[in-house]
């Protein structure tokens, strides 16, 4: 018997039942654009829907060419296009989930010269000028919107969503910001609501009763010139009485400097506008964004703030998180920590989309689900990332791997990352991969020092290094002062350091050591604490004024930072596409004083003596972090394969140091466990 009763509870819609209250949320993969994309993506929703997600939603799929995200997007406009999607479709019914596909004309956020908008306009994420809209256009358009939603129901799939928030077209003529139009289209709400009634009706029209229309709802804009709570409401009505039957939670635009699914983010802290909105409609309402527990669906299911719960980085993370939290097994969930590394930054870079914890995520036609046939003892040397994920990796498919690790517990790097305010999810990985220790019954050895006698003495088929990475001590006049200190030693020994401090460094752990010294180790971050989350990033929780805009009430810092870098480039130039900016803002509303092209000089009682193009000086600090890179560890293997034939393999930071790279080193050792 489930611990998830709420939450494995059937929705009926009267015409079809959903068999549990859990979406798959739409997310662009990249596979809908590559090649034999299609059949790609079956096996990626199939895997999903065999996990046991009751309704799944595709990416977005444009309805016209104007509508198309880039120019090679999908648009579902033919009737010759409807057979490659019956591929999709036929893959999920066979484990009795239901489908729906995203109809998403993105206006003036098209990556393309052809974008249409209500009012000619460029988006600030956009390179194009997107053009207004004739009213013949806007006529077309809400045709098409109808023929892409009855070719999708051709197609076998049981629904559509119509992406209605996030600023893309829809959510553009429904706020004044991007309205200007003085037609019926625009003026008042009544005129701005109409285009996506009519888009409503016409496919409700097209596509008779039974079948699903979602309508995600943006119920709260996060810009200024948005909608206003009232005008959310008035739609949200509007909508049941078009033909609508599930409506999904939209927030924020993509142009909003508000962080609202990055890590930093707390769980679960936009289903208060969700619940808002199920007081005002007789409809099944949706909460969204930063769900990552089966514990935290159940919570909101069973207490009435919503009807369903969507999710859609999880389930790269862990296709089978249902299956588990419906067999009580929700420790054995591979939860996502909503880093963005591998999903939206490589749909932002024009690569298909993955996972950080699960590289196996949209490429799983390339990974066998077979066991070796020769279970082969492998020697794993270090426990951090890349170490983990090839034990468990080769443990699932047959081998028997001995994992050694000199420190008193498993993770490496990820230890010092899960202290770093805003980073606490990575918590949630050591304790996926400790778990899998356990239930494939993998051999741990912890405080365990590996020589090369040890190895030489064994009967091992193979050894793994997973040794990691040393930080990296540039030569600096004074580097061996008292006041000096190394990245580990602030973040993971938790040494005394001073209220006035200077970093060396501006990398990815630079800003990270930053983060962590900004704030009172005393008290929550603000990932941790909701109420603090919403003032510092402005978000009016009481919706007094269009887009819930309000004053960010910036944190007081616990200490003063200095941020140096030699190059002359901005700071932090290769943190994640997606969430560098929120990195950056955070220690910029902190007065964290970022300085470049520095040249270090000496450290003394004084401080560290620099010179800057502005001239020489003196930061009188308490303390100097370093934060100059890292280096491999890989002479242990070095040594071993000089004196052993056995097959040795080298992964993750100790095969390749620049920058910390998680992401690779979990897919190294993915990989390799594939191979052997």
């Amino acid at each position: 018997m489930s611990n998830y009763s709420a939450l494995f509870n059937p929705l009926d819609l009267g015409f079809c039942k959903l068999k549990n209250r859990v979406i798959m949320g739409s997310m662009h993969t990249g596979l809908e654009e590559t090649k034999n994309g299609f059949h790609k993506m079956a096996k990626f929703y199939g895997e999903r829907a065999k996990g046991g997600v009751g309704l799944i939603v595709t990416g977005g799929i444009s309805p016209n060419l104007q509508g198309r995200i880039h120019p090679l997007g999908l648009q579902l406009s033919y009737p010759w296009q409807v057979k490659k999607h019956k591929l999709i479709t036929k893959e999920v019914h066979k484990h009795d989930s239901k489908i729906c596909l995203q109809i998403l004309h993105s206006g003036r956020y098209a990556y393309h010269p052809f974008g249409a908008t209500p009012s000619t306009s460029k988006a600030p994420i956009s390179p194009f000028k997107a053009r207004g809209m004739s009213k013949l256009g806007i006529k077309k358009t809400i045709w098409d919107y109808a023929n892409c939603a009855r070719l999708a129901q051709k197609a076998g799939y049981d629904g559509v969503e119509i992406m209605g928030s996030e600023g893309y077209l829809i959510n553009q003529f429904l706020a004044p910001k991007t309205n200007k139009r003085t037609d019926e289209y625009g003026g008042s709400f009544e005129n701005r609501s109409r285009f996506a009634l009519e888009v409503i009706r016409a496919i409700r029209k097209k596509t008779g009763k039974k079948f699903i229309i979602i309508y995600r709802l943006s119920m709260i804009d996060l810009i200024k010139d948005g909608q206003t709570w009232d005008e959310v409401v008035t739609l949200a009505k509007q909508l049941k009485e078009a033909g609508v039957n599930i409506v999904n939670t939209g927030i924020g635009w993509h142009e909003a400097r508000v962080p609202t699914i990055a890590t930093m983010v707390p769980r679960a802290p936009f289903v208060w506008i969700t619940e808002r909105i199920k007081k005002e409609i007789d409809l099944p309402v949706v909460a969204t964004n930063r769900i990552n527990t089966p514990e935290k669906i159940e919570e909101i299911i069973e207490s009435g703030k919503a009807d369903l719960v969507s999710m859609a980085r999880p389930f790269l993370a862990d296709p089978d998180f249902l299956l588990k939290a419906q067999a009580n097994k929700s420790d054995e969930i591979n939860t996502c920590i909503a880093c963005n590394q591998a999903c939206l930054d490589h749909i932002f870079q024009n690569k298909i989309s993955s996972c950080l914890v699960n590289p196996k995520a949209c490429h799983e036609t390339e990974y066998s689900k077979e066991k070796v046939q020769r279970a082969k003892r492998i020697a794993v040397v270090g426990s951090g990332p890349a170490g983990l994920s090839f034990a468990v990796e080769a443990a699932q498919r047959g081998h028997k791997p001995t994992i050694f690790e000199k420190a008193s517990e498993i993770g490496g790097q990820f230890n010092i990352a899960k202290e770093i305010p805003g980073k606490e999810e990575f918590r949630e990985t050591i304790r996926y991969f400790l778990k899998q220790i356990e239930v494939l019954n993998i051999e741990l050895h912890l405080n365990k020092e590996v020589t090369i006698d040890l190895l030489k003495s064994s009967d091992f088929d193979e050894v793994v290094f997973a040794s990691g990475v040393r930080p990296r001590i540039p030569k600096i006049e004074g580097i061996g002062h008292e006041k000096v200190l190394s990245y580990p030693e602030v973040l993971y020994q938790k040494k005394p350091i001073g209220k006035k401090v200077a970093v060396i460094g501006a990398g990815g752990i630079g800003f990270d050591t930053s983060e962590f010294l900004i704030h009172d180790p005393e008290h929550n971050s603000e990932s941790m604490d909701k109420e603090a989350f919403f003032k510092h990033w402005g978000i009016d929780t009481d919706y007094k004024d269009r887009g819930a805009v309000a004053p960010k009430e910036k944190p007081a810092p616990f200490r003063e930072i200095y941020l140096l870098q030699r190059k002359a480039t901005k700071h932090g130039k290769f943190l994640g596409k997606t969430t560098g900016w929120i990195h950056r803002q955070s220690l910029k509303d902190a007065n964290v004083k970022m300085l470049n092209e520095v040249t270090y000089k000496k450290i003394d009682d004084k401080g560290l003596h620099i010179d800057t193009p502005e001239g020489s000086r003196i930061l009188e600090v308490d303390n100097v972090v370093i934060c100059a890179g890292q280096y491999s560890d890989n002479e242990l293997f070095h040594k071993f394969k000089e004196l052993d034939n056995r097959p040795a393999h080298l992964i993750g930071g100790a095969e390749k140091s620049m920058e910390i790279d998680a992401k690779r080193a979990i897919k190294q050792g993915v990989d390799l466990a594939n191979k052997i």
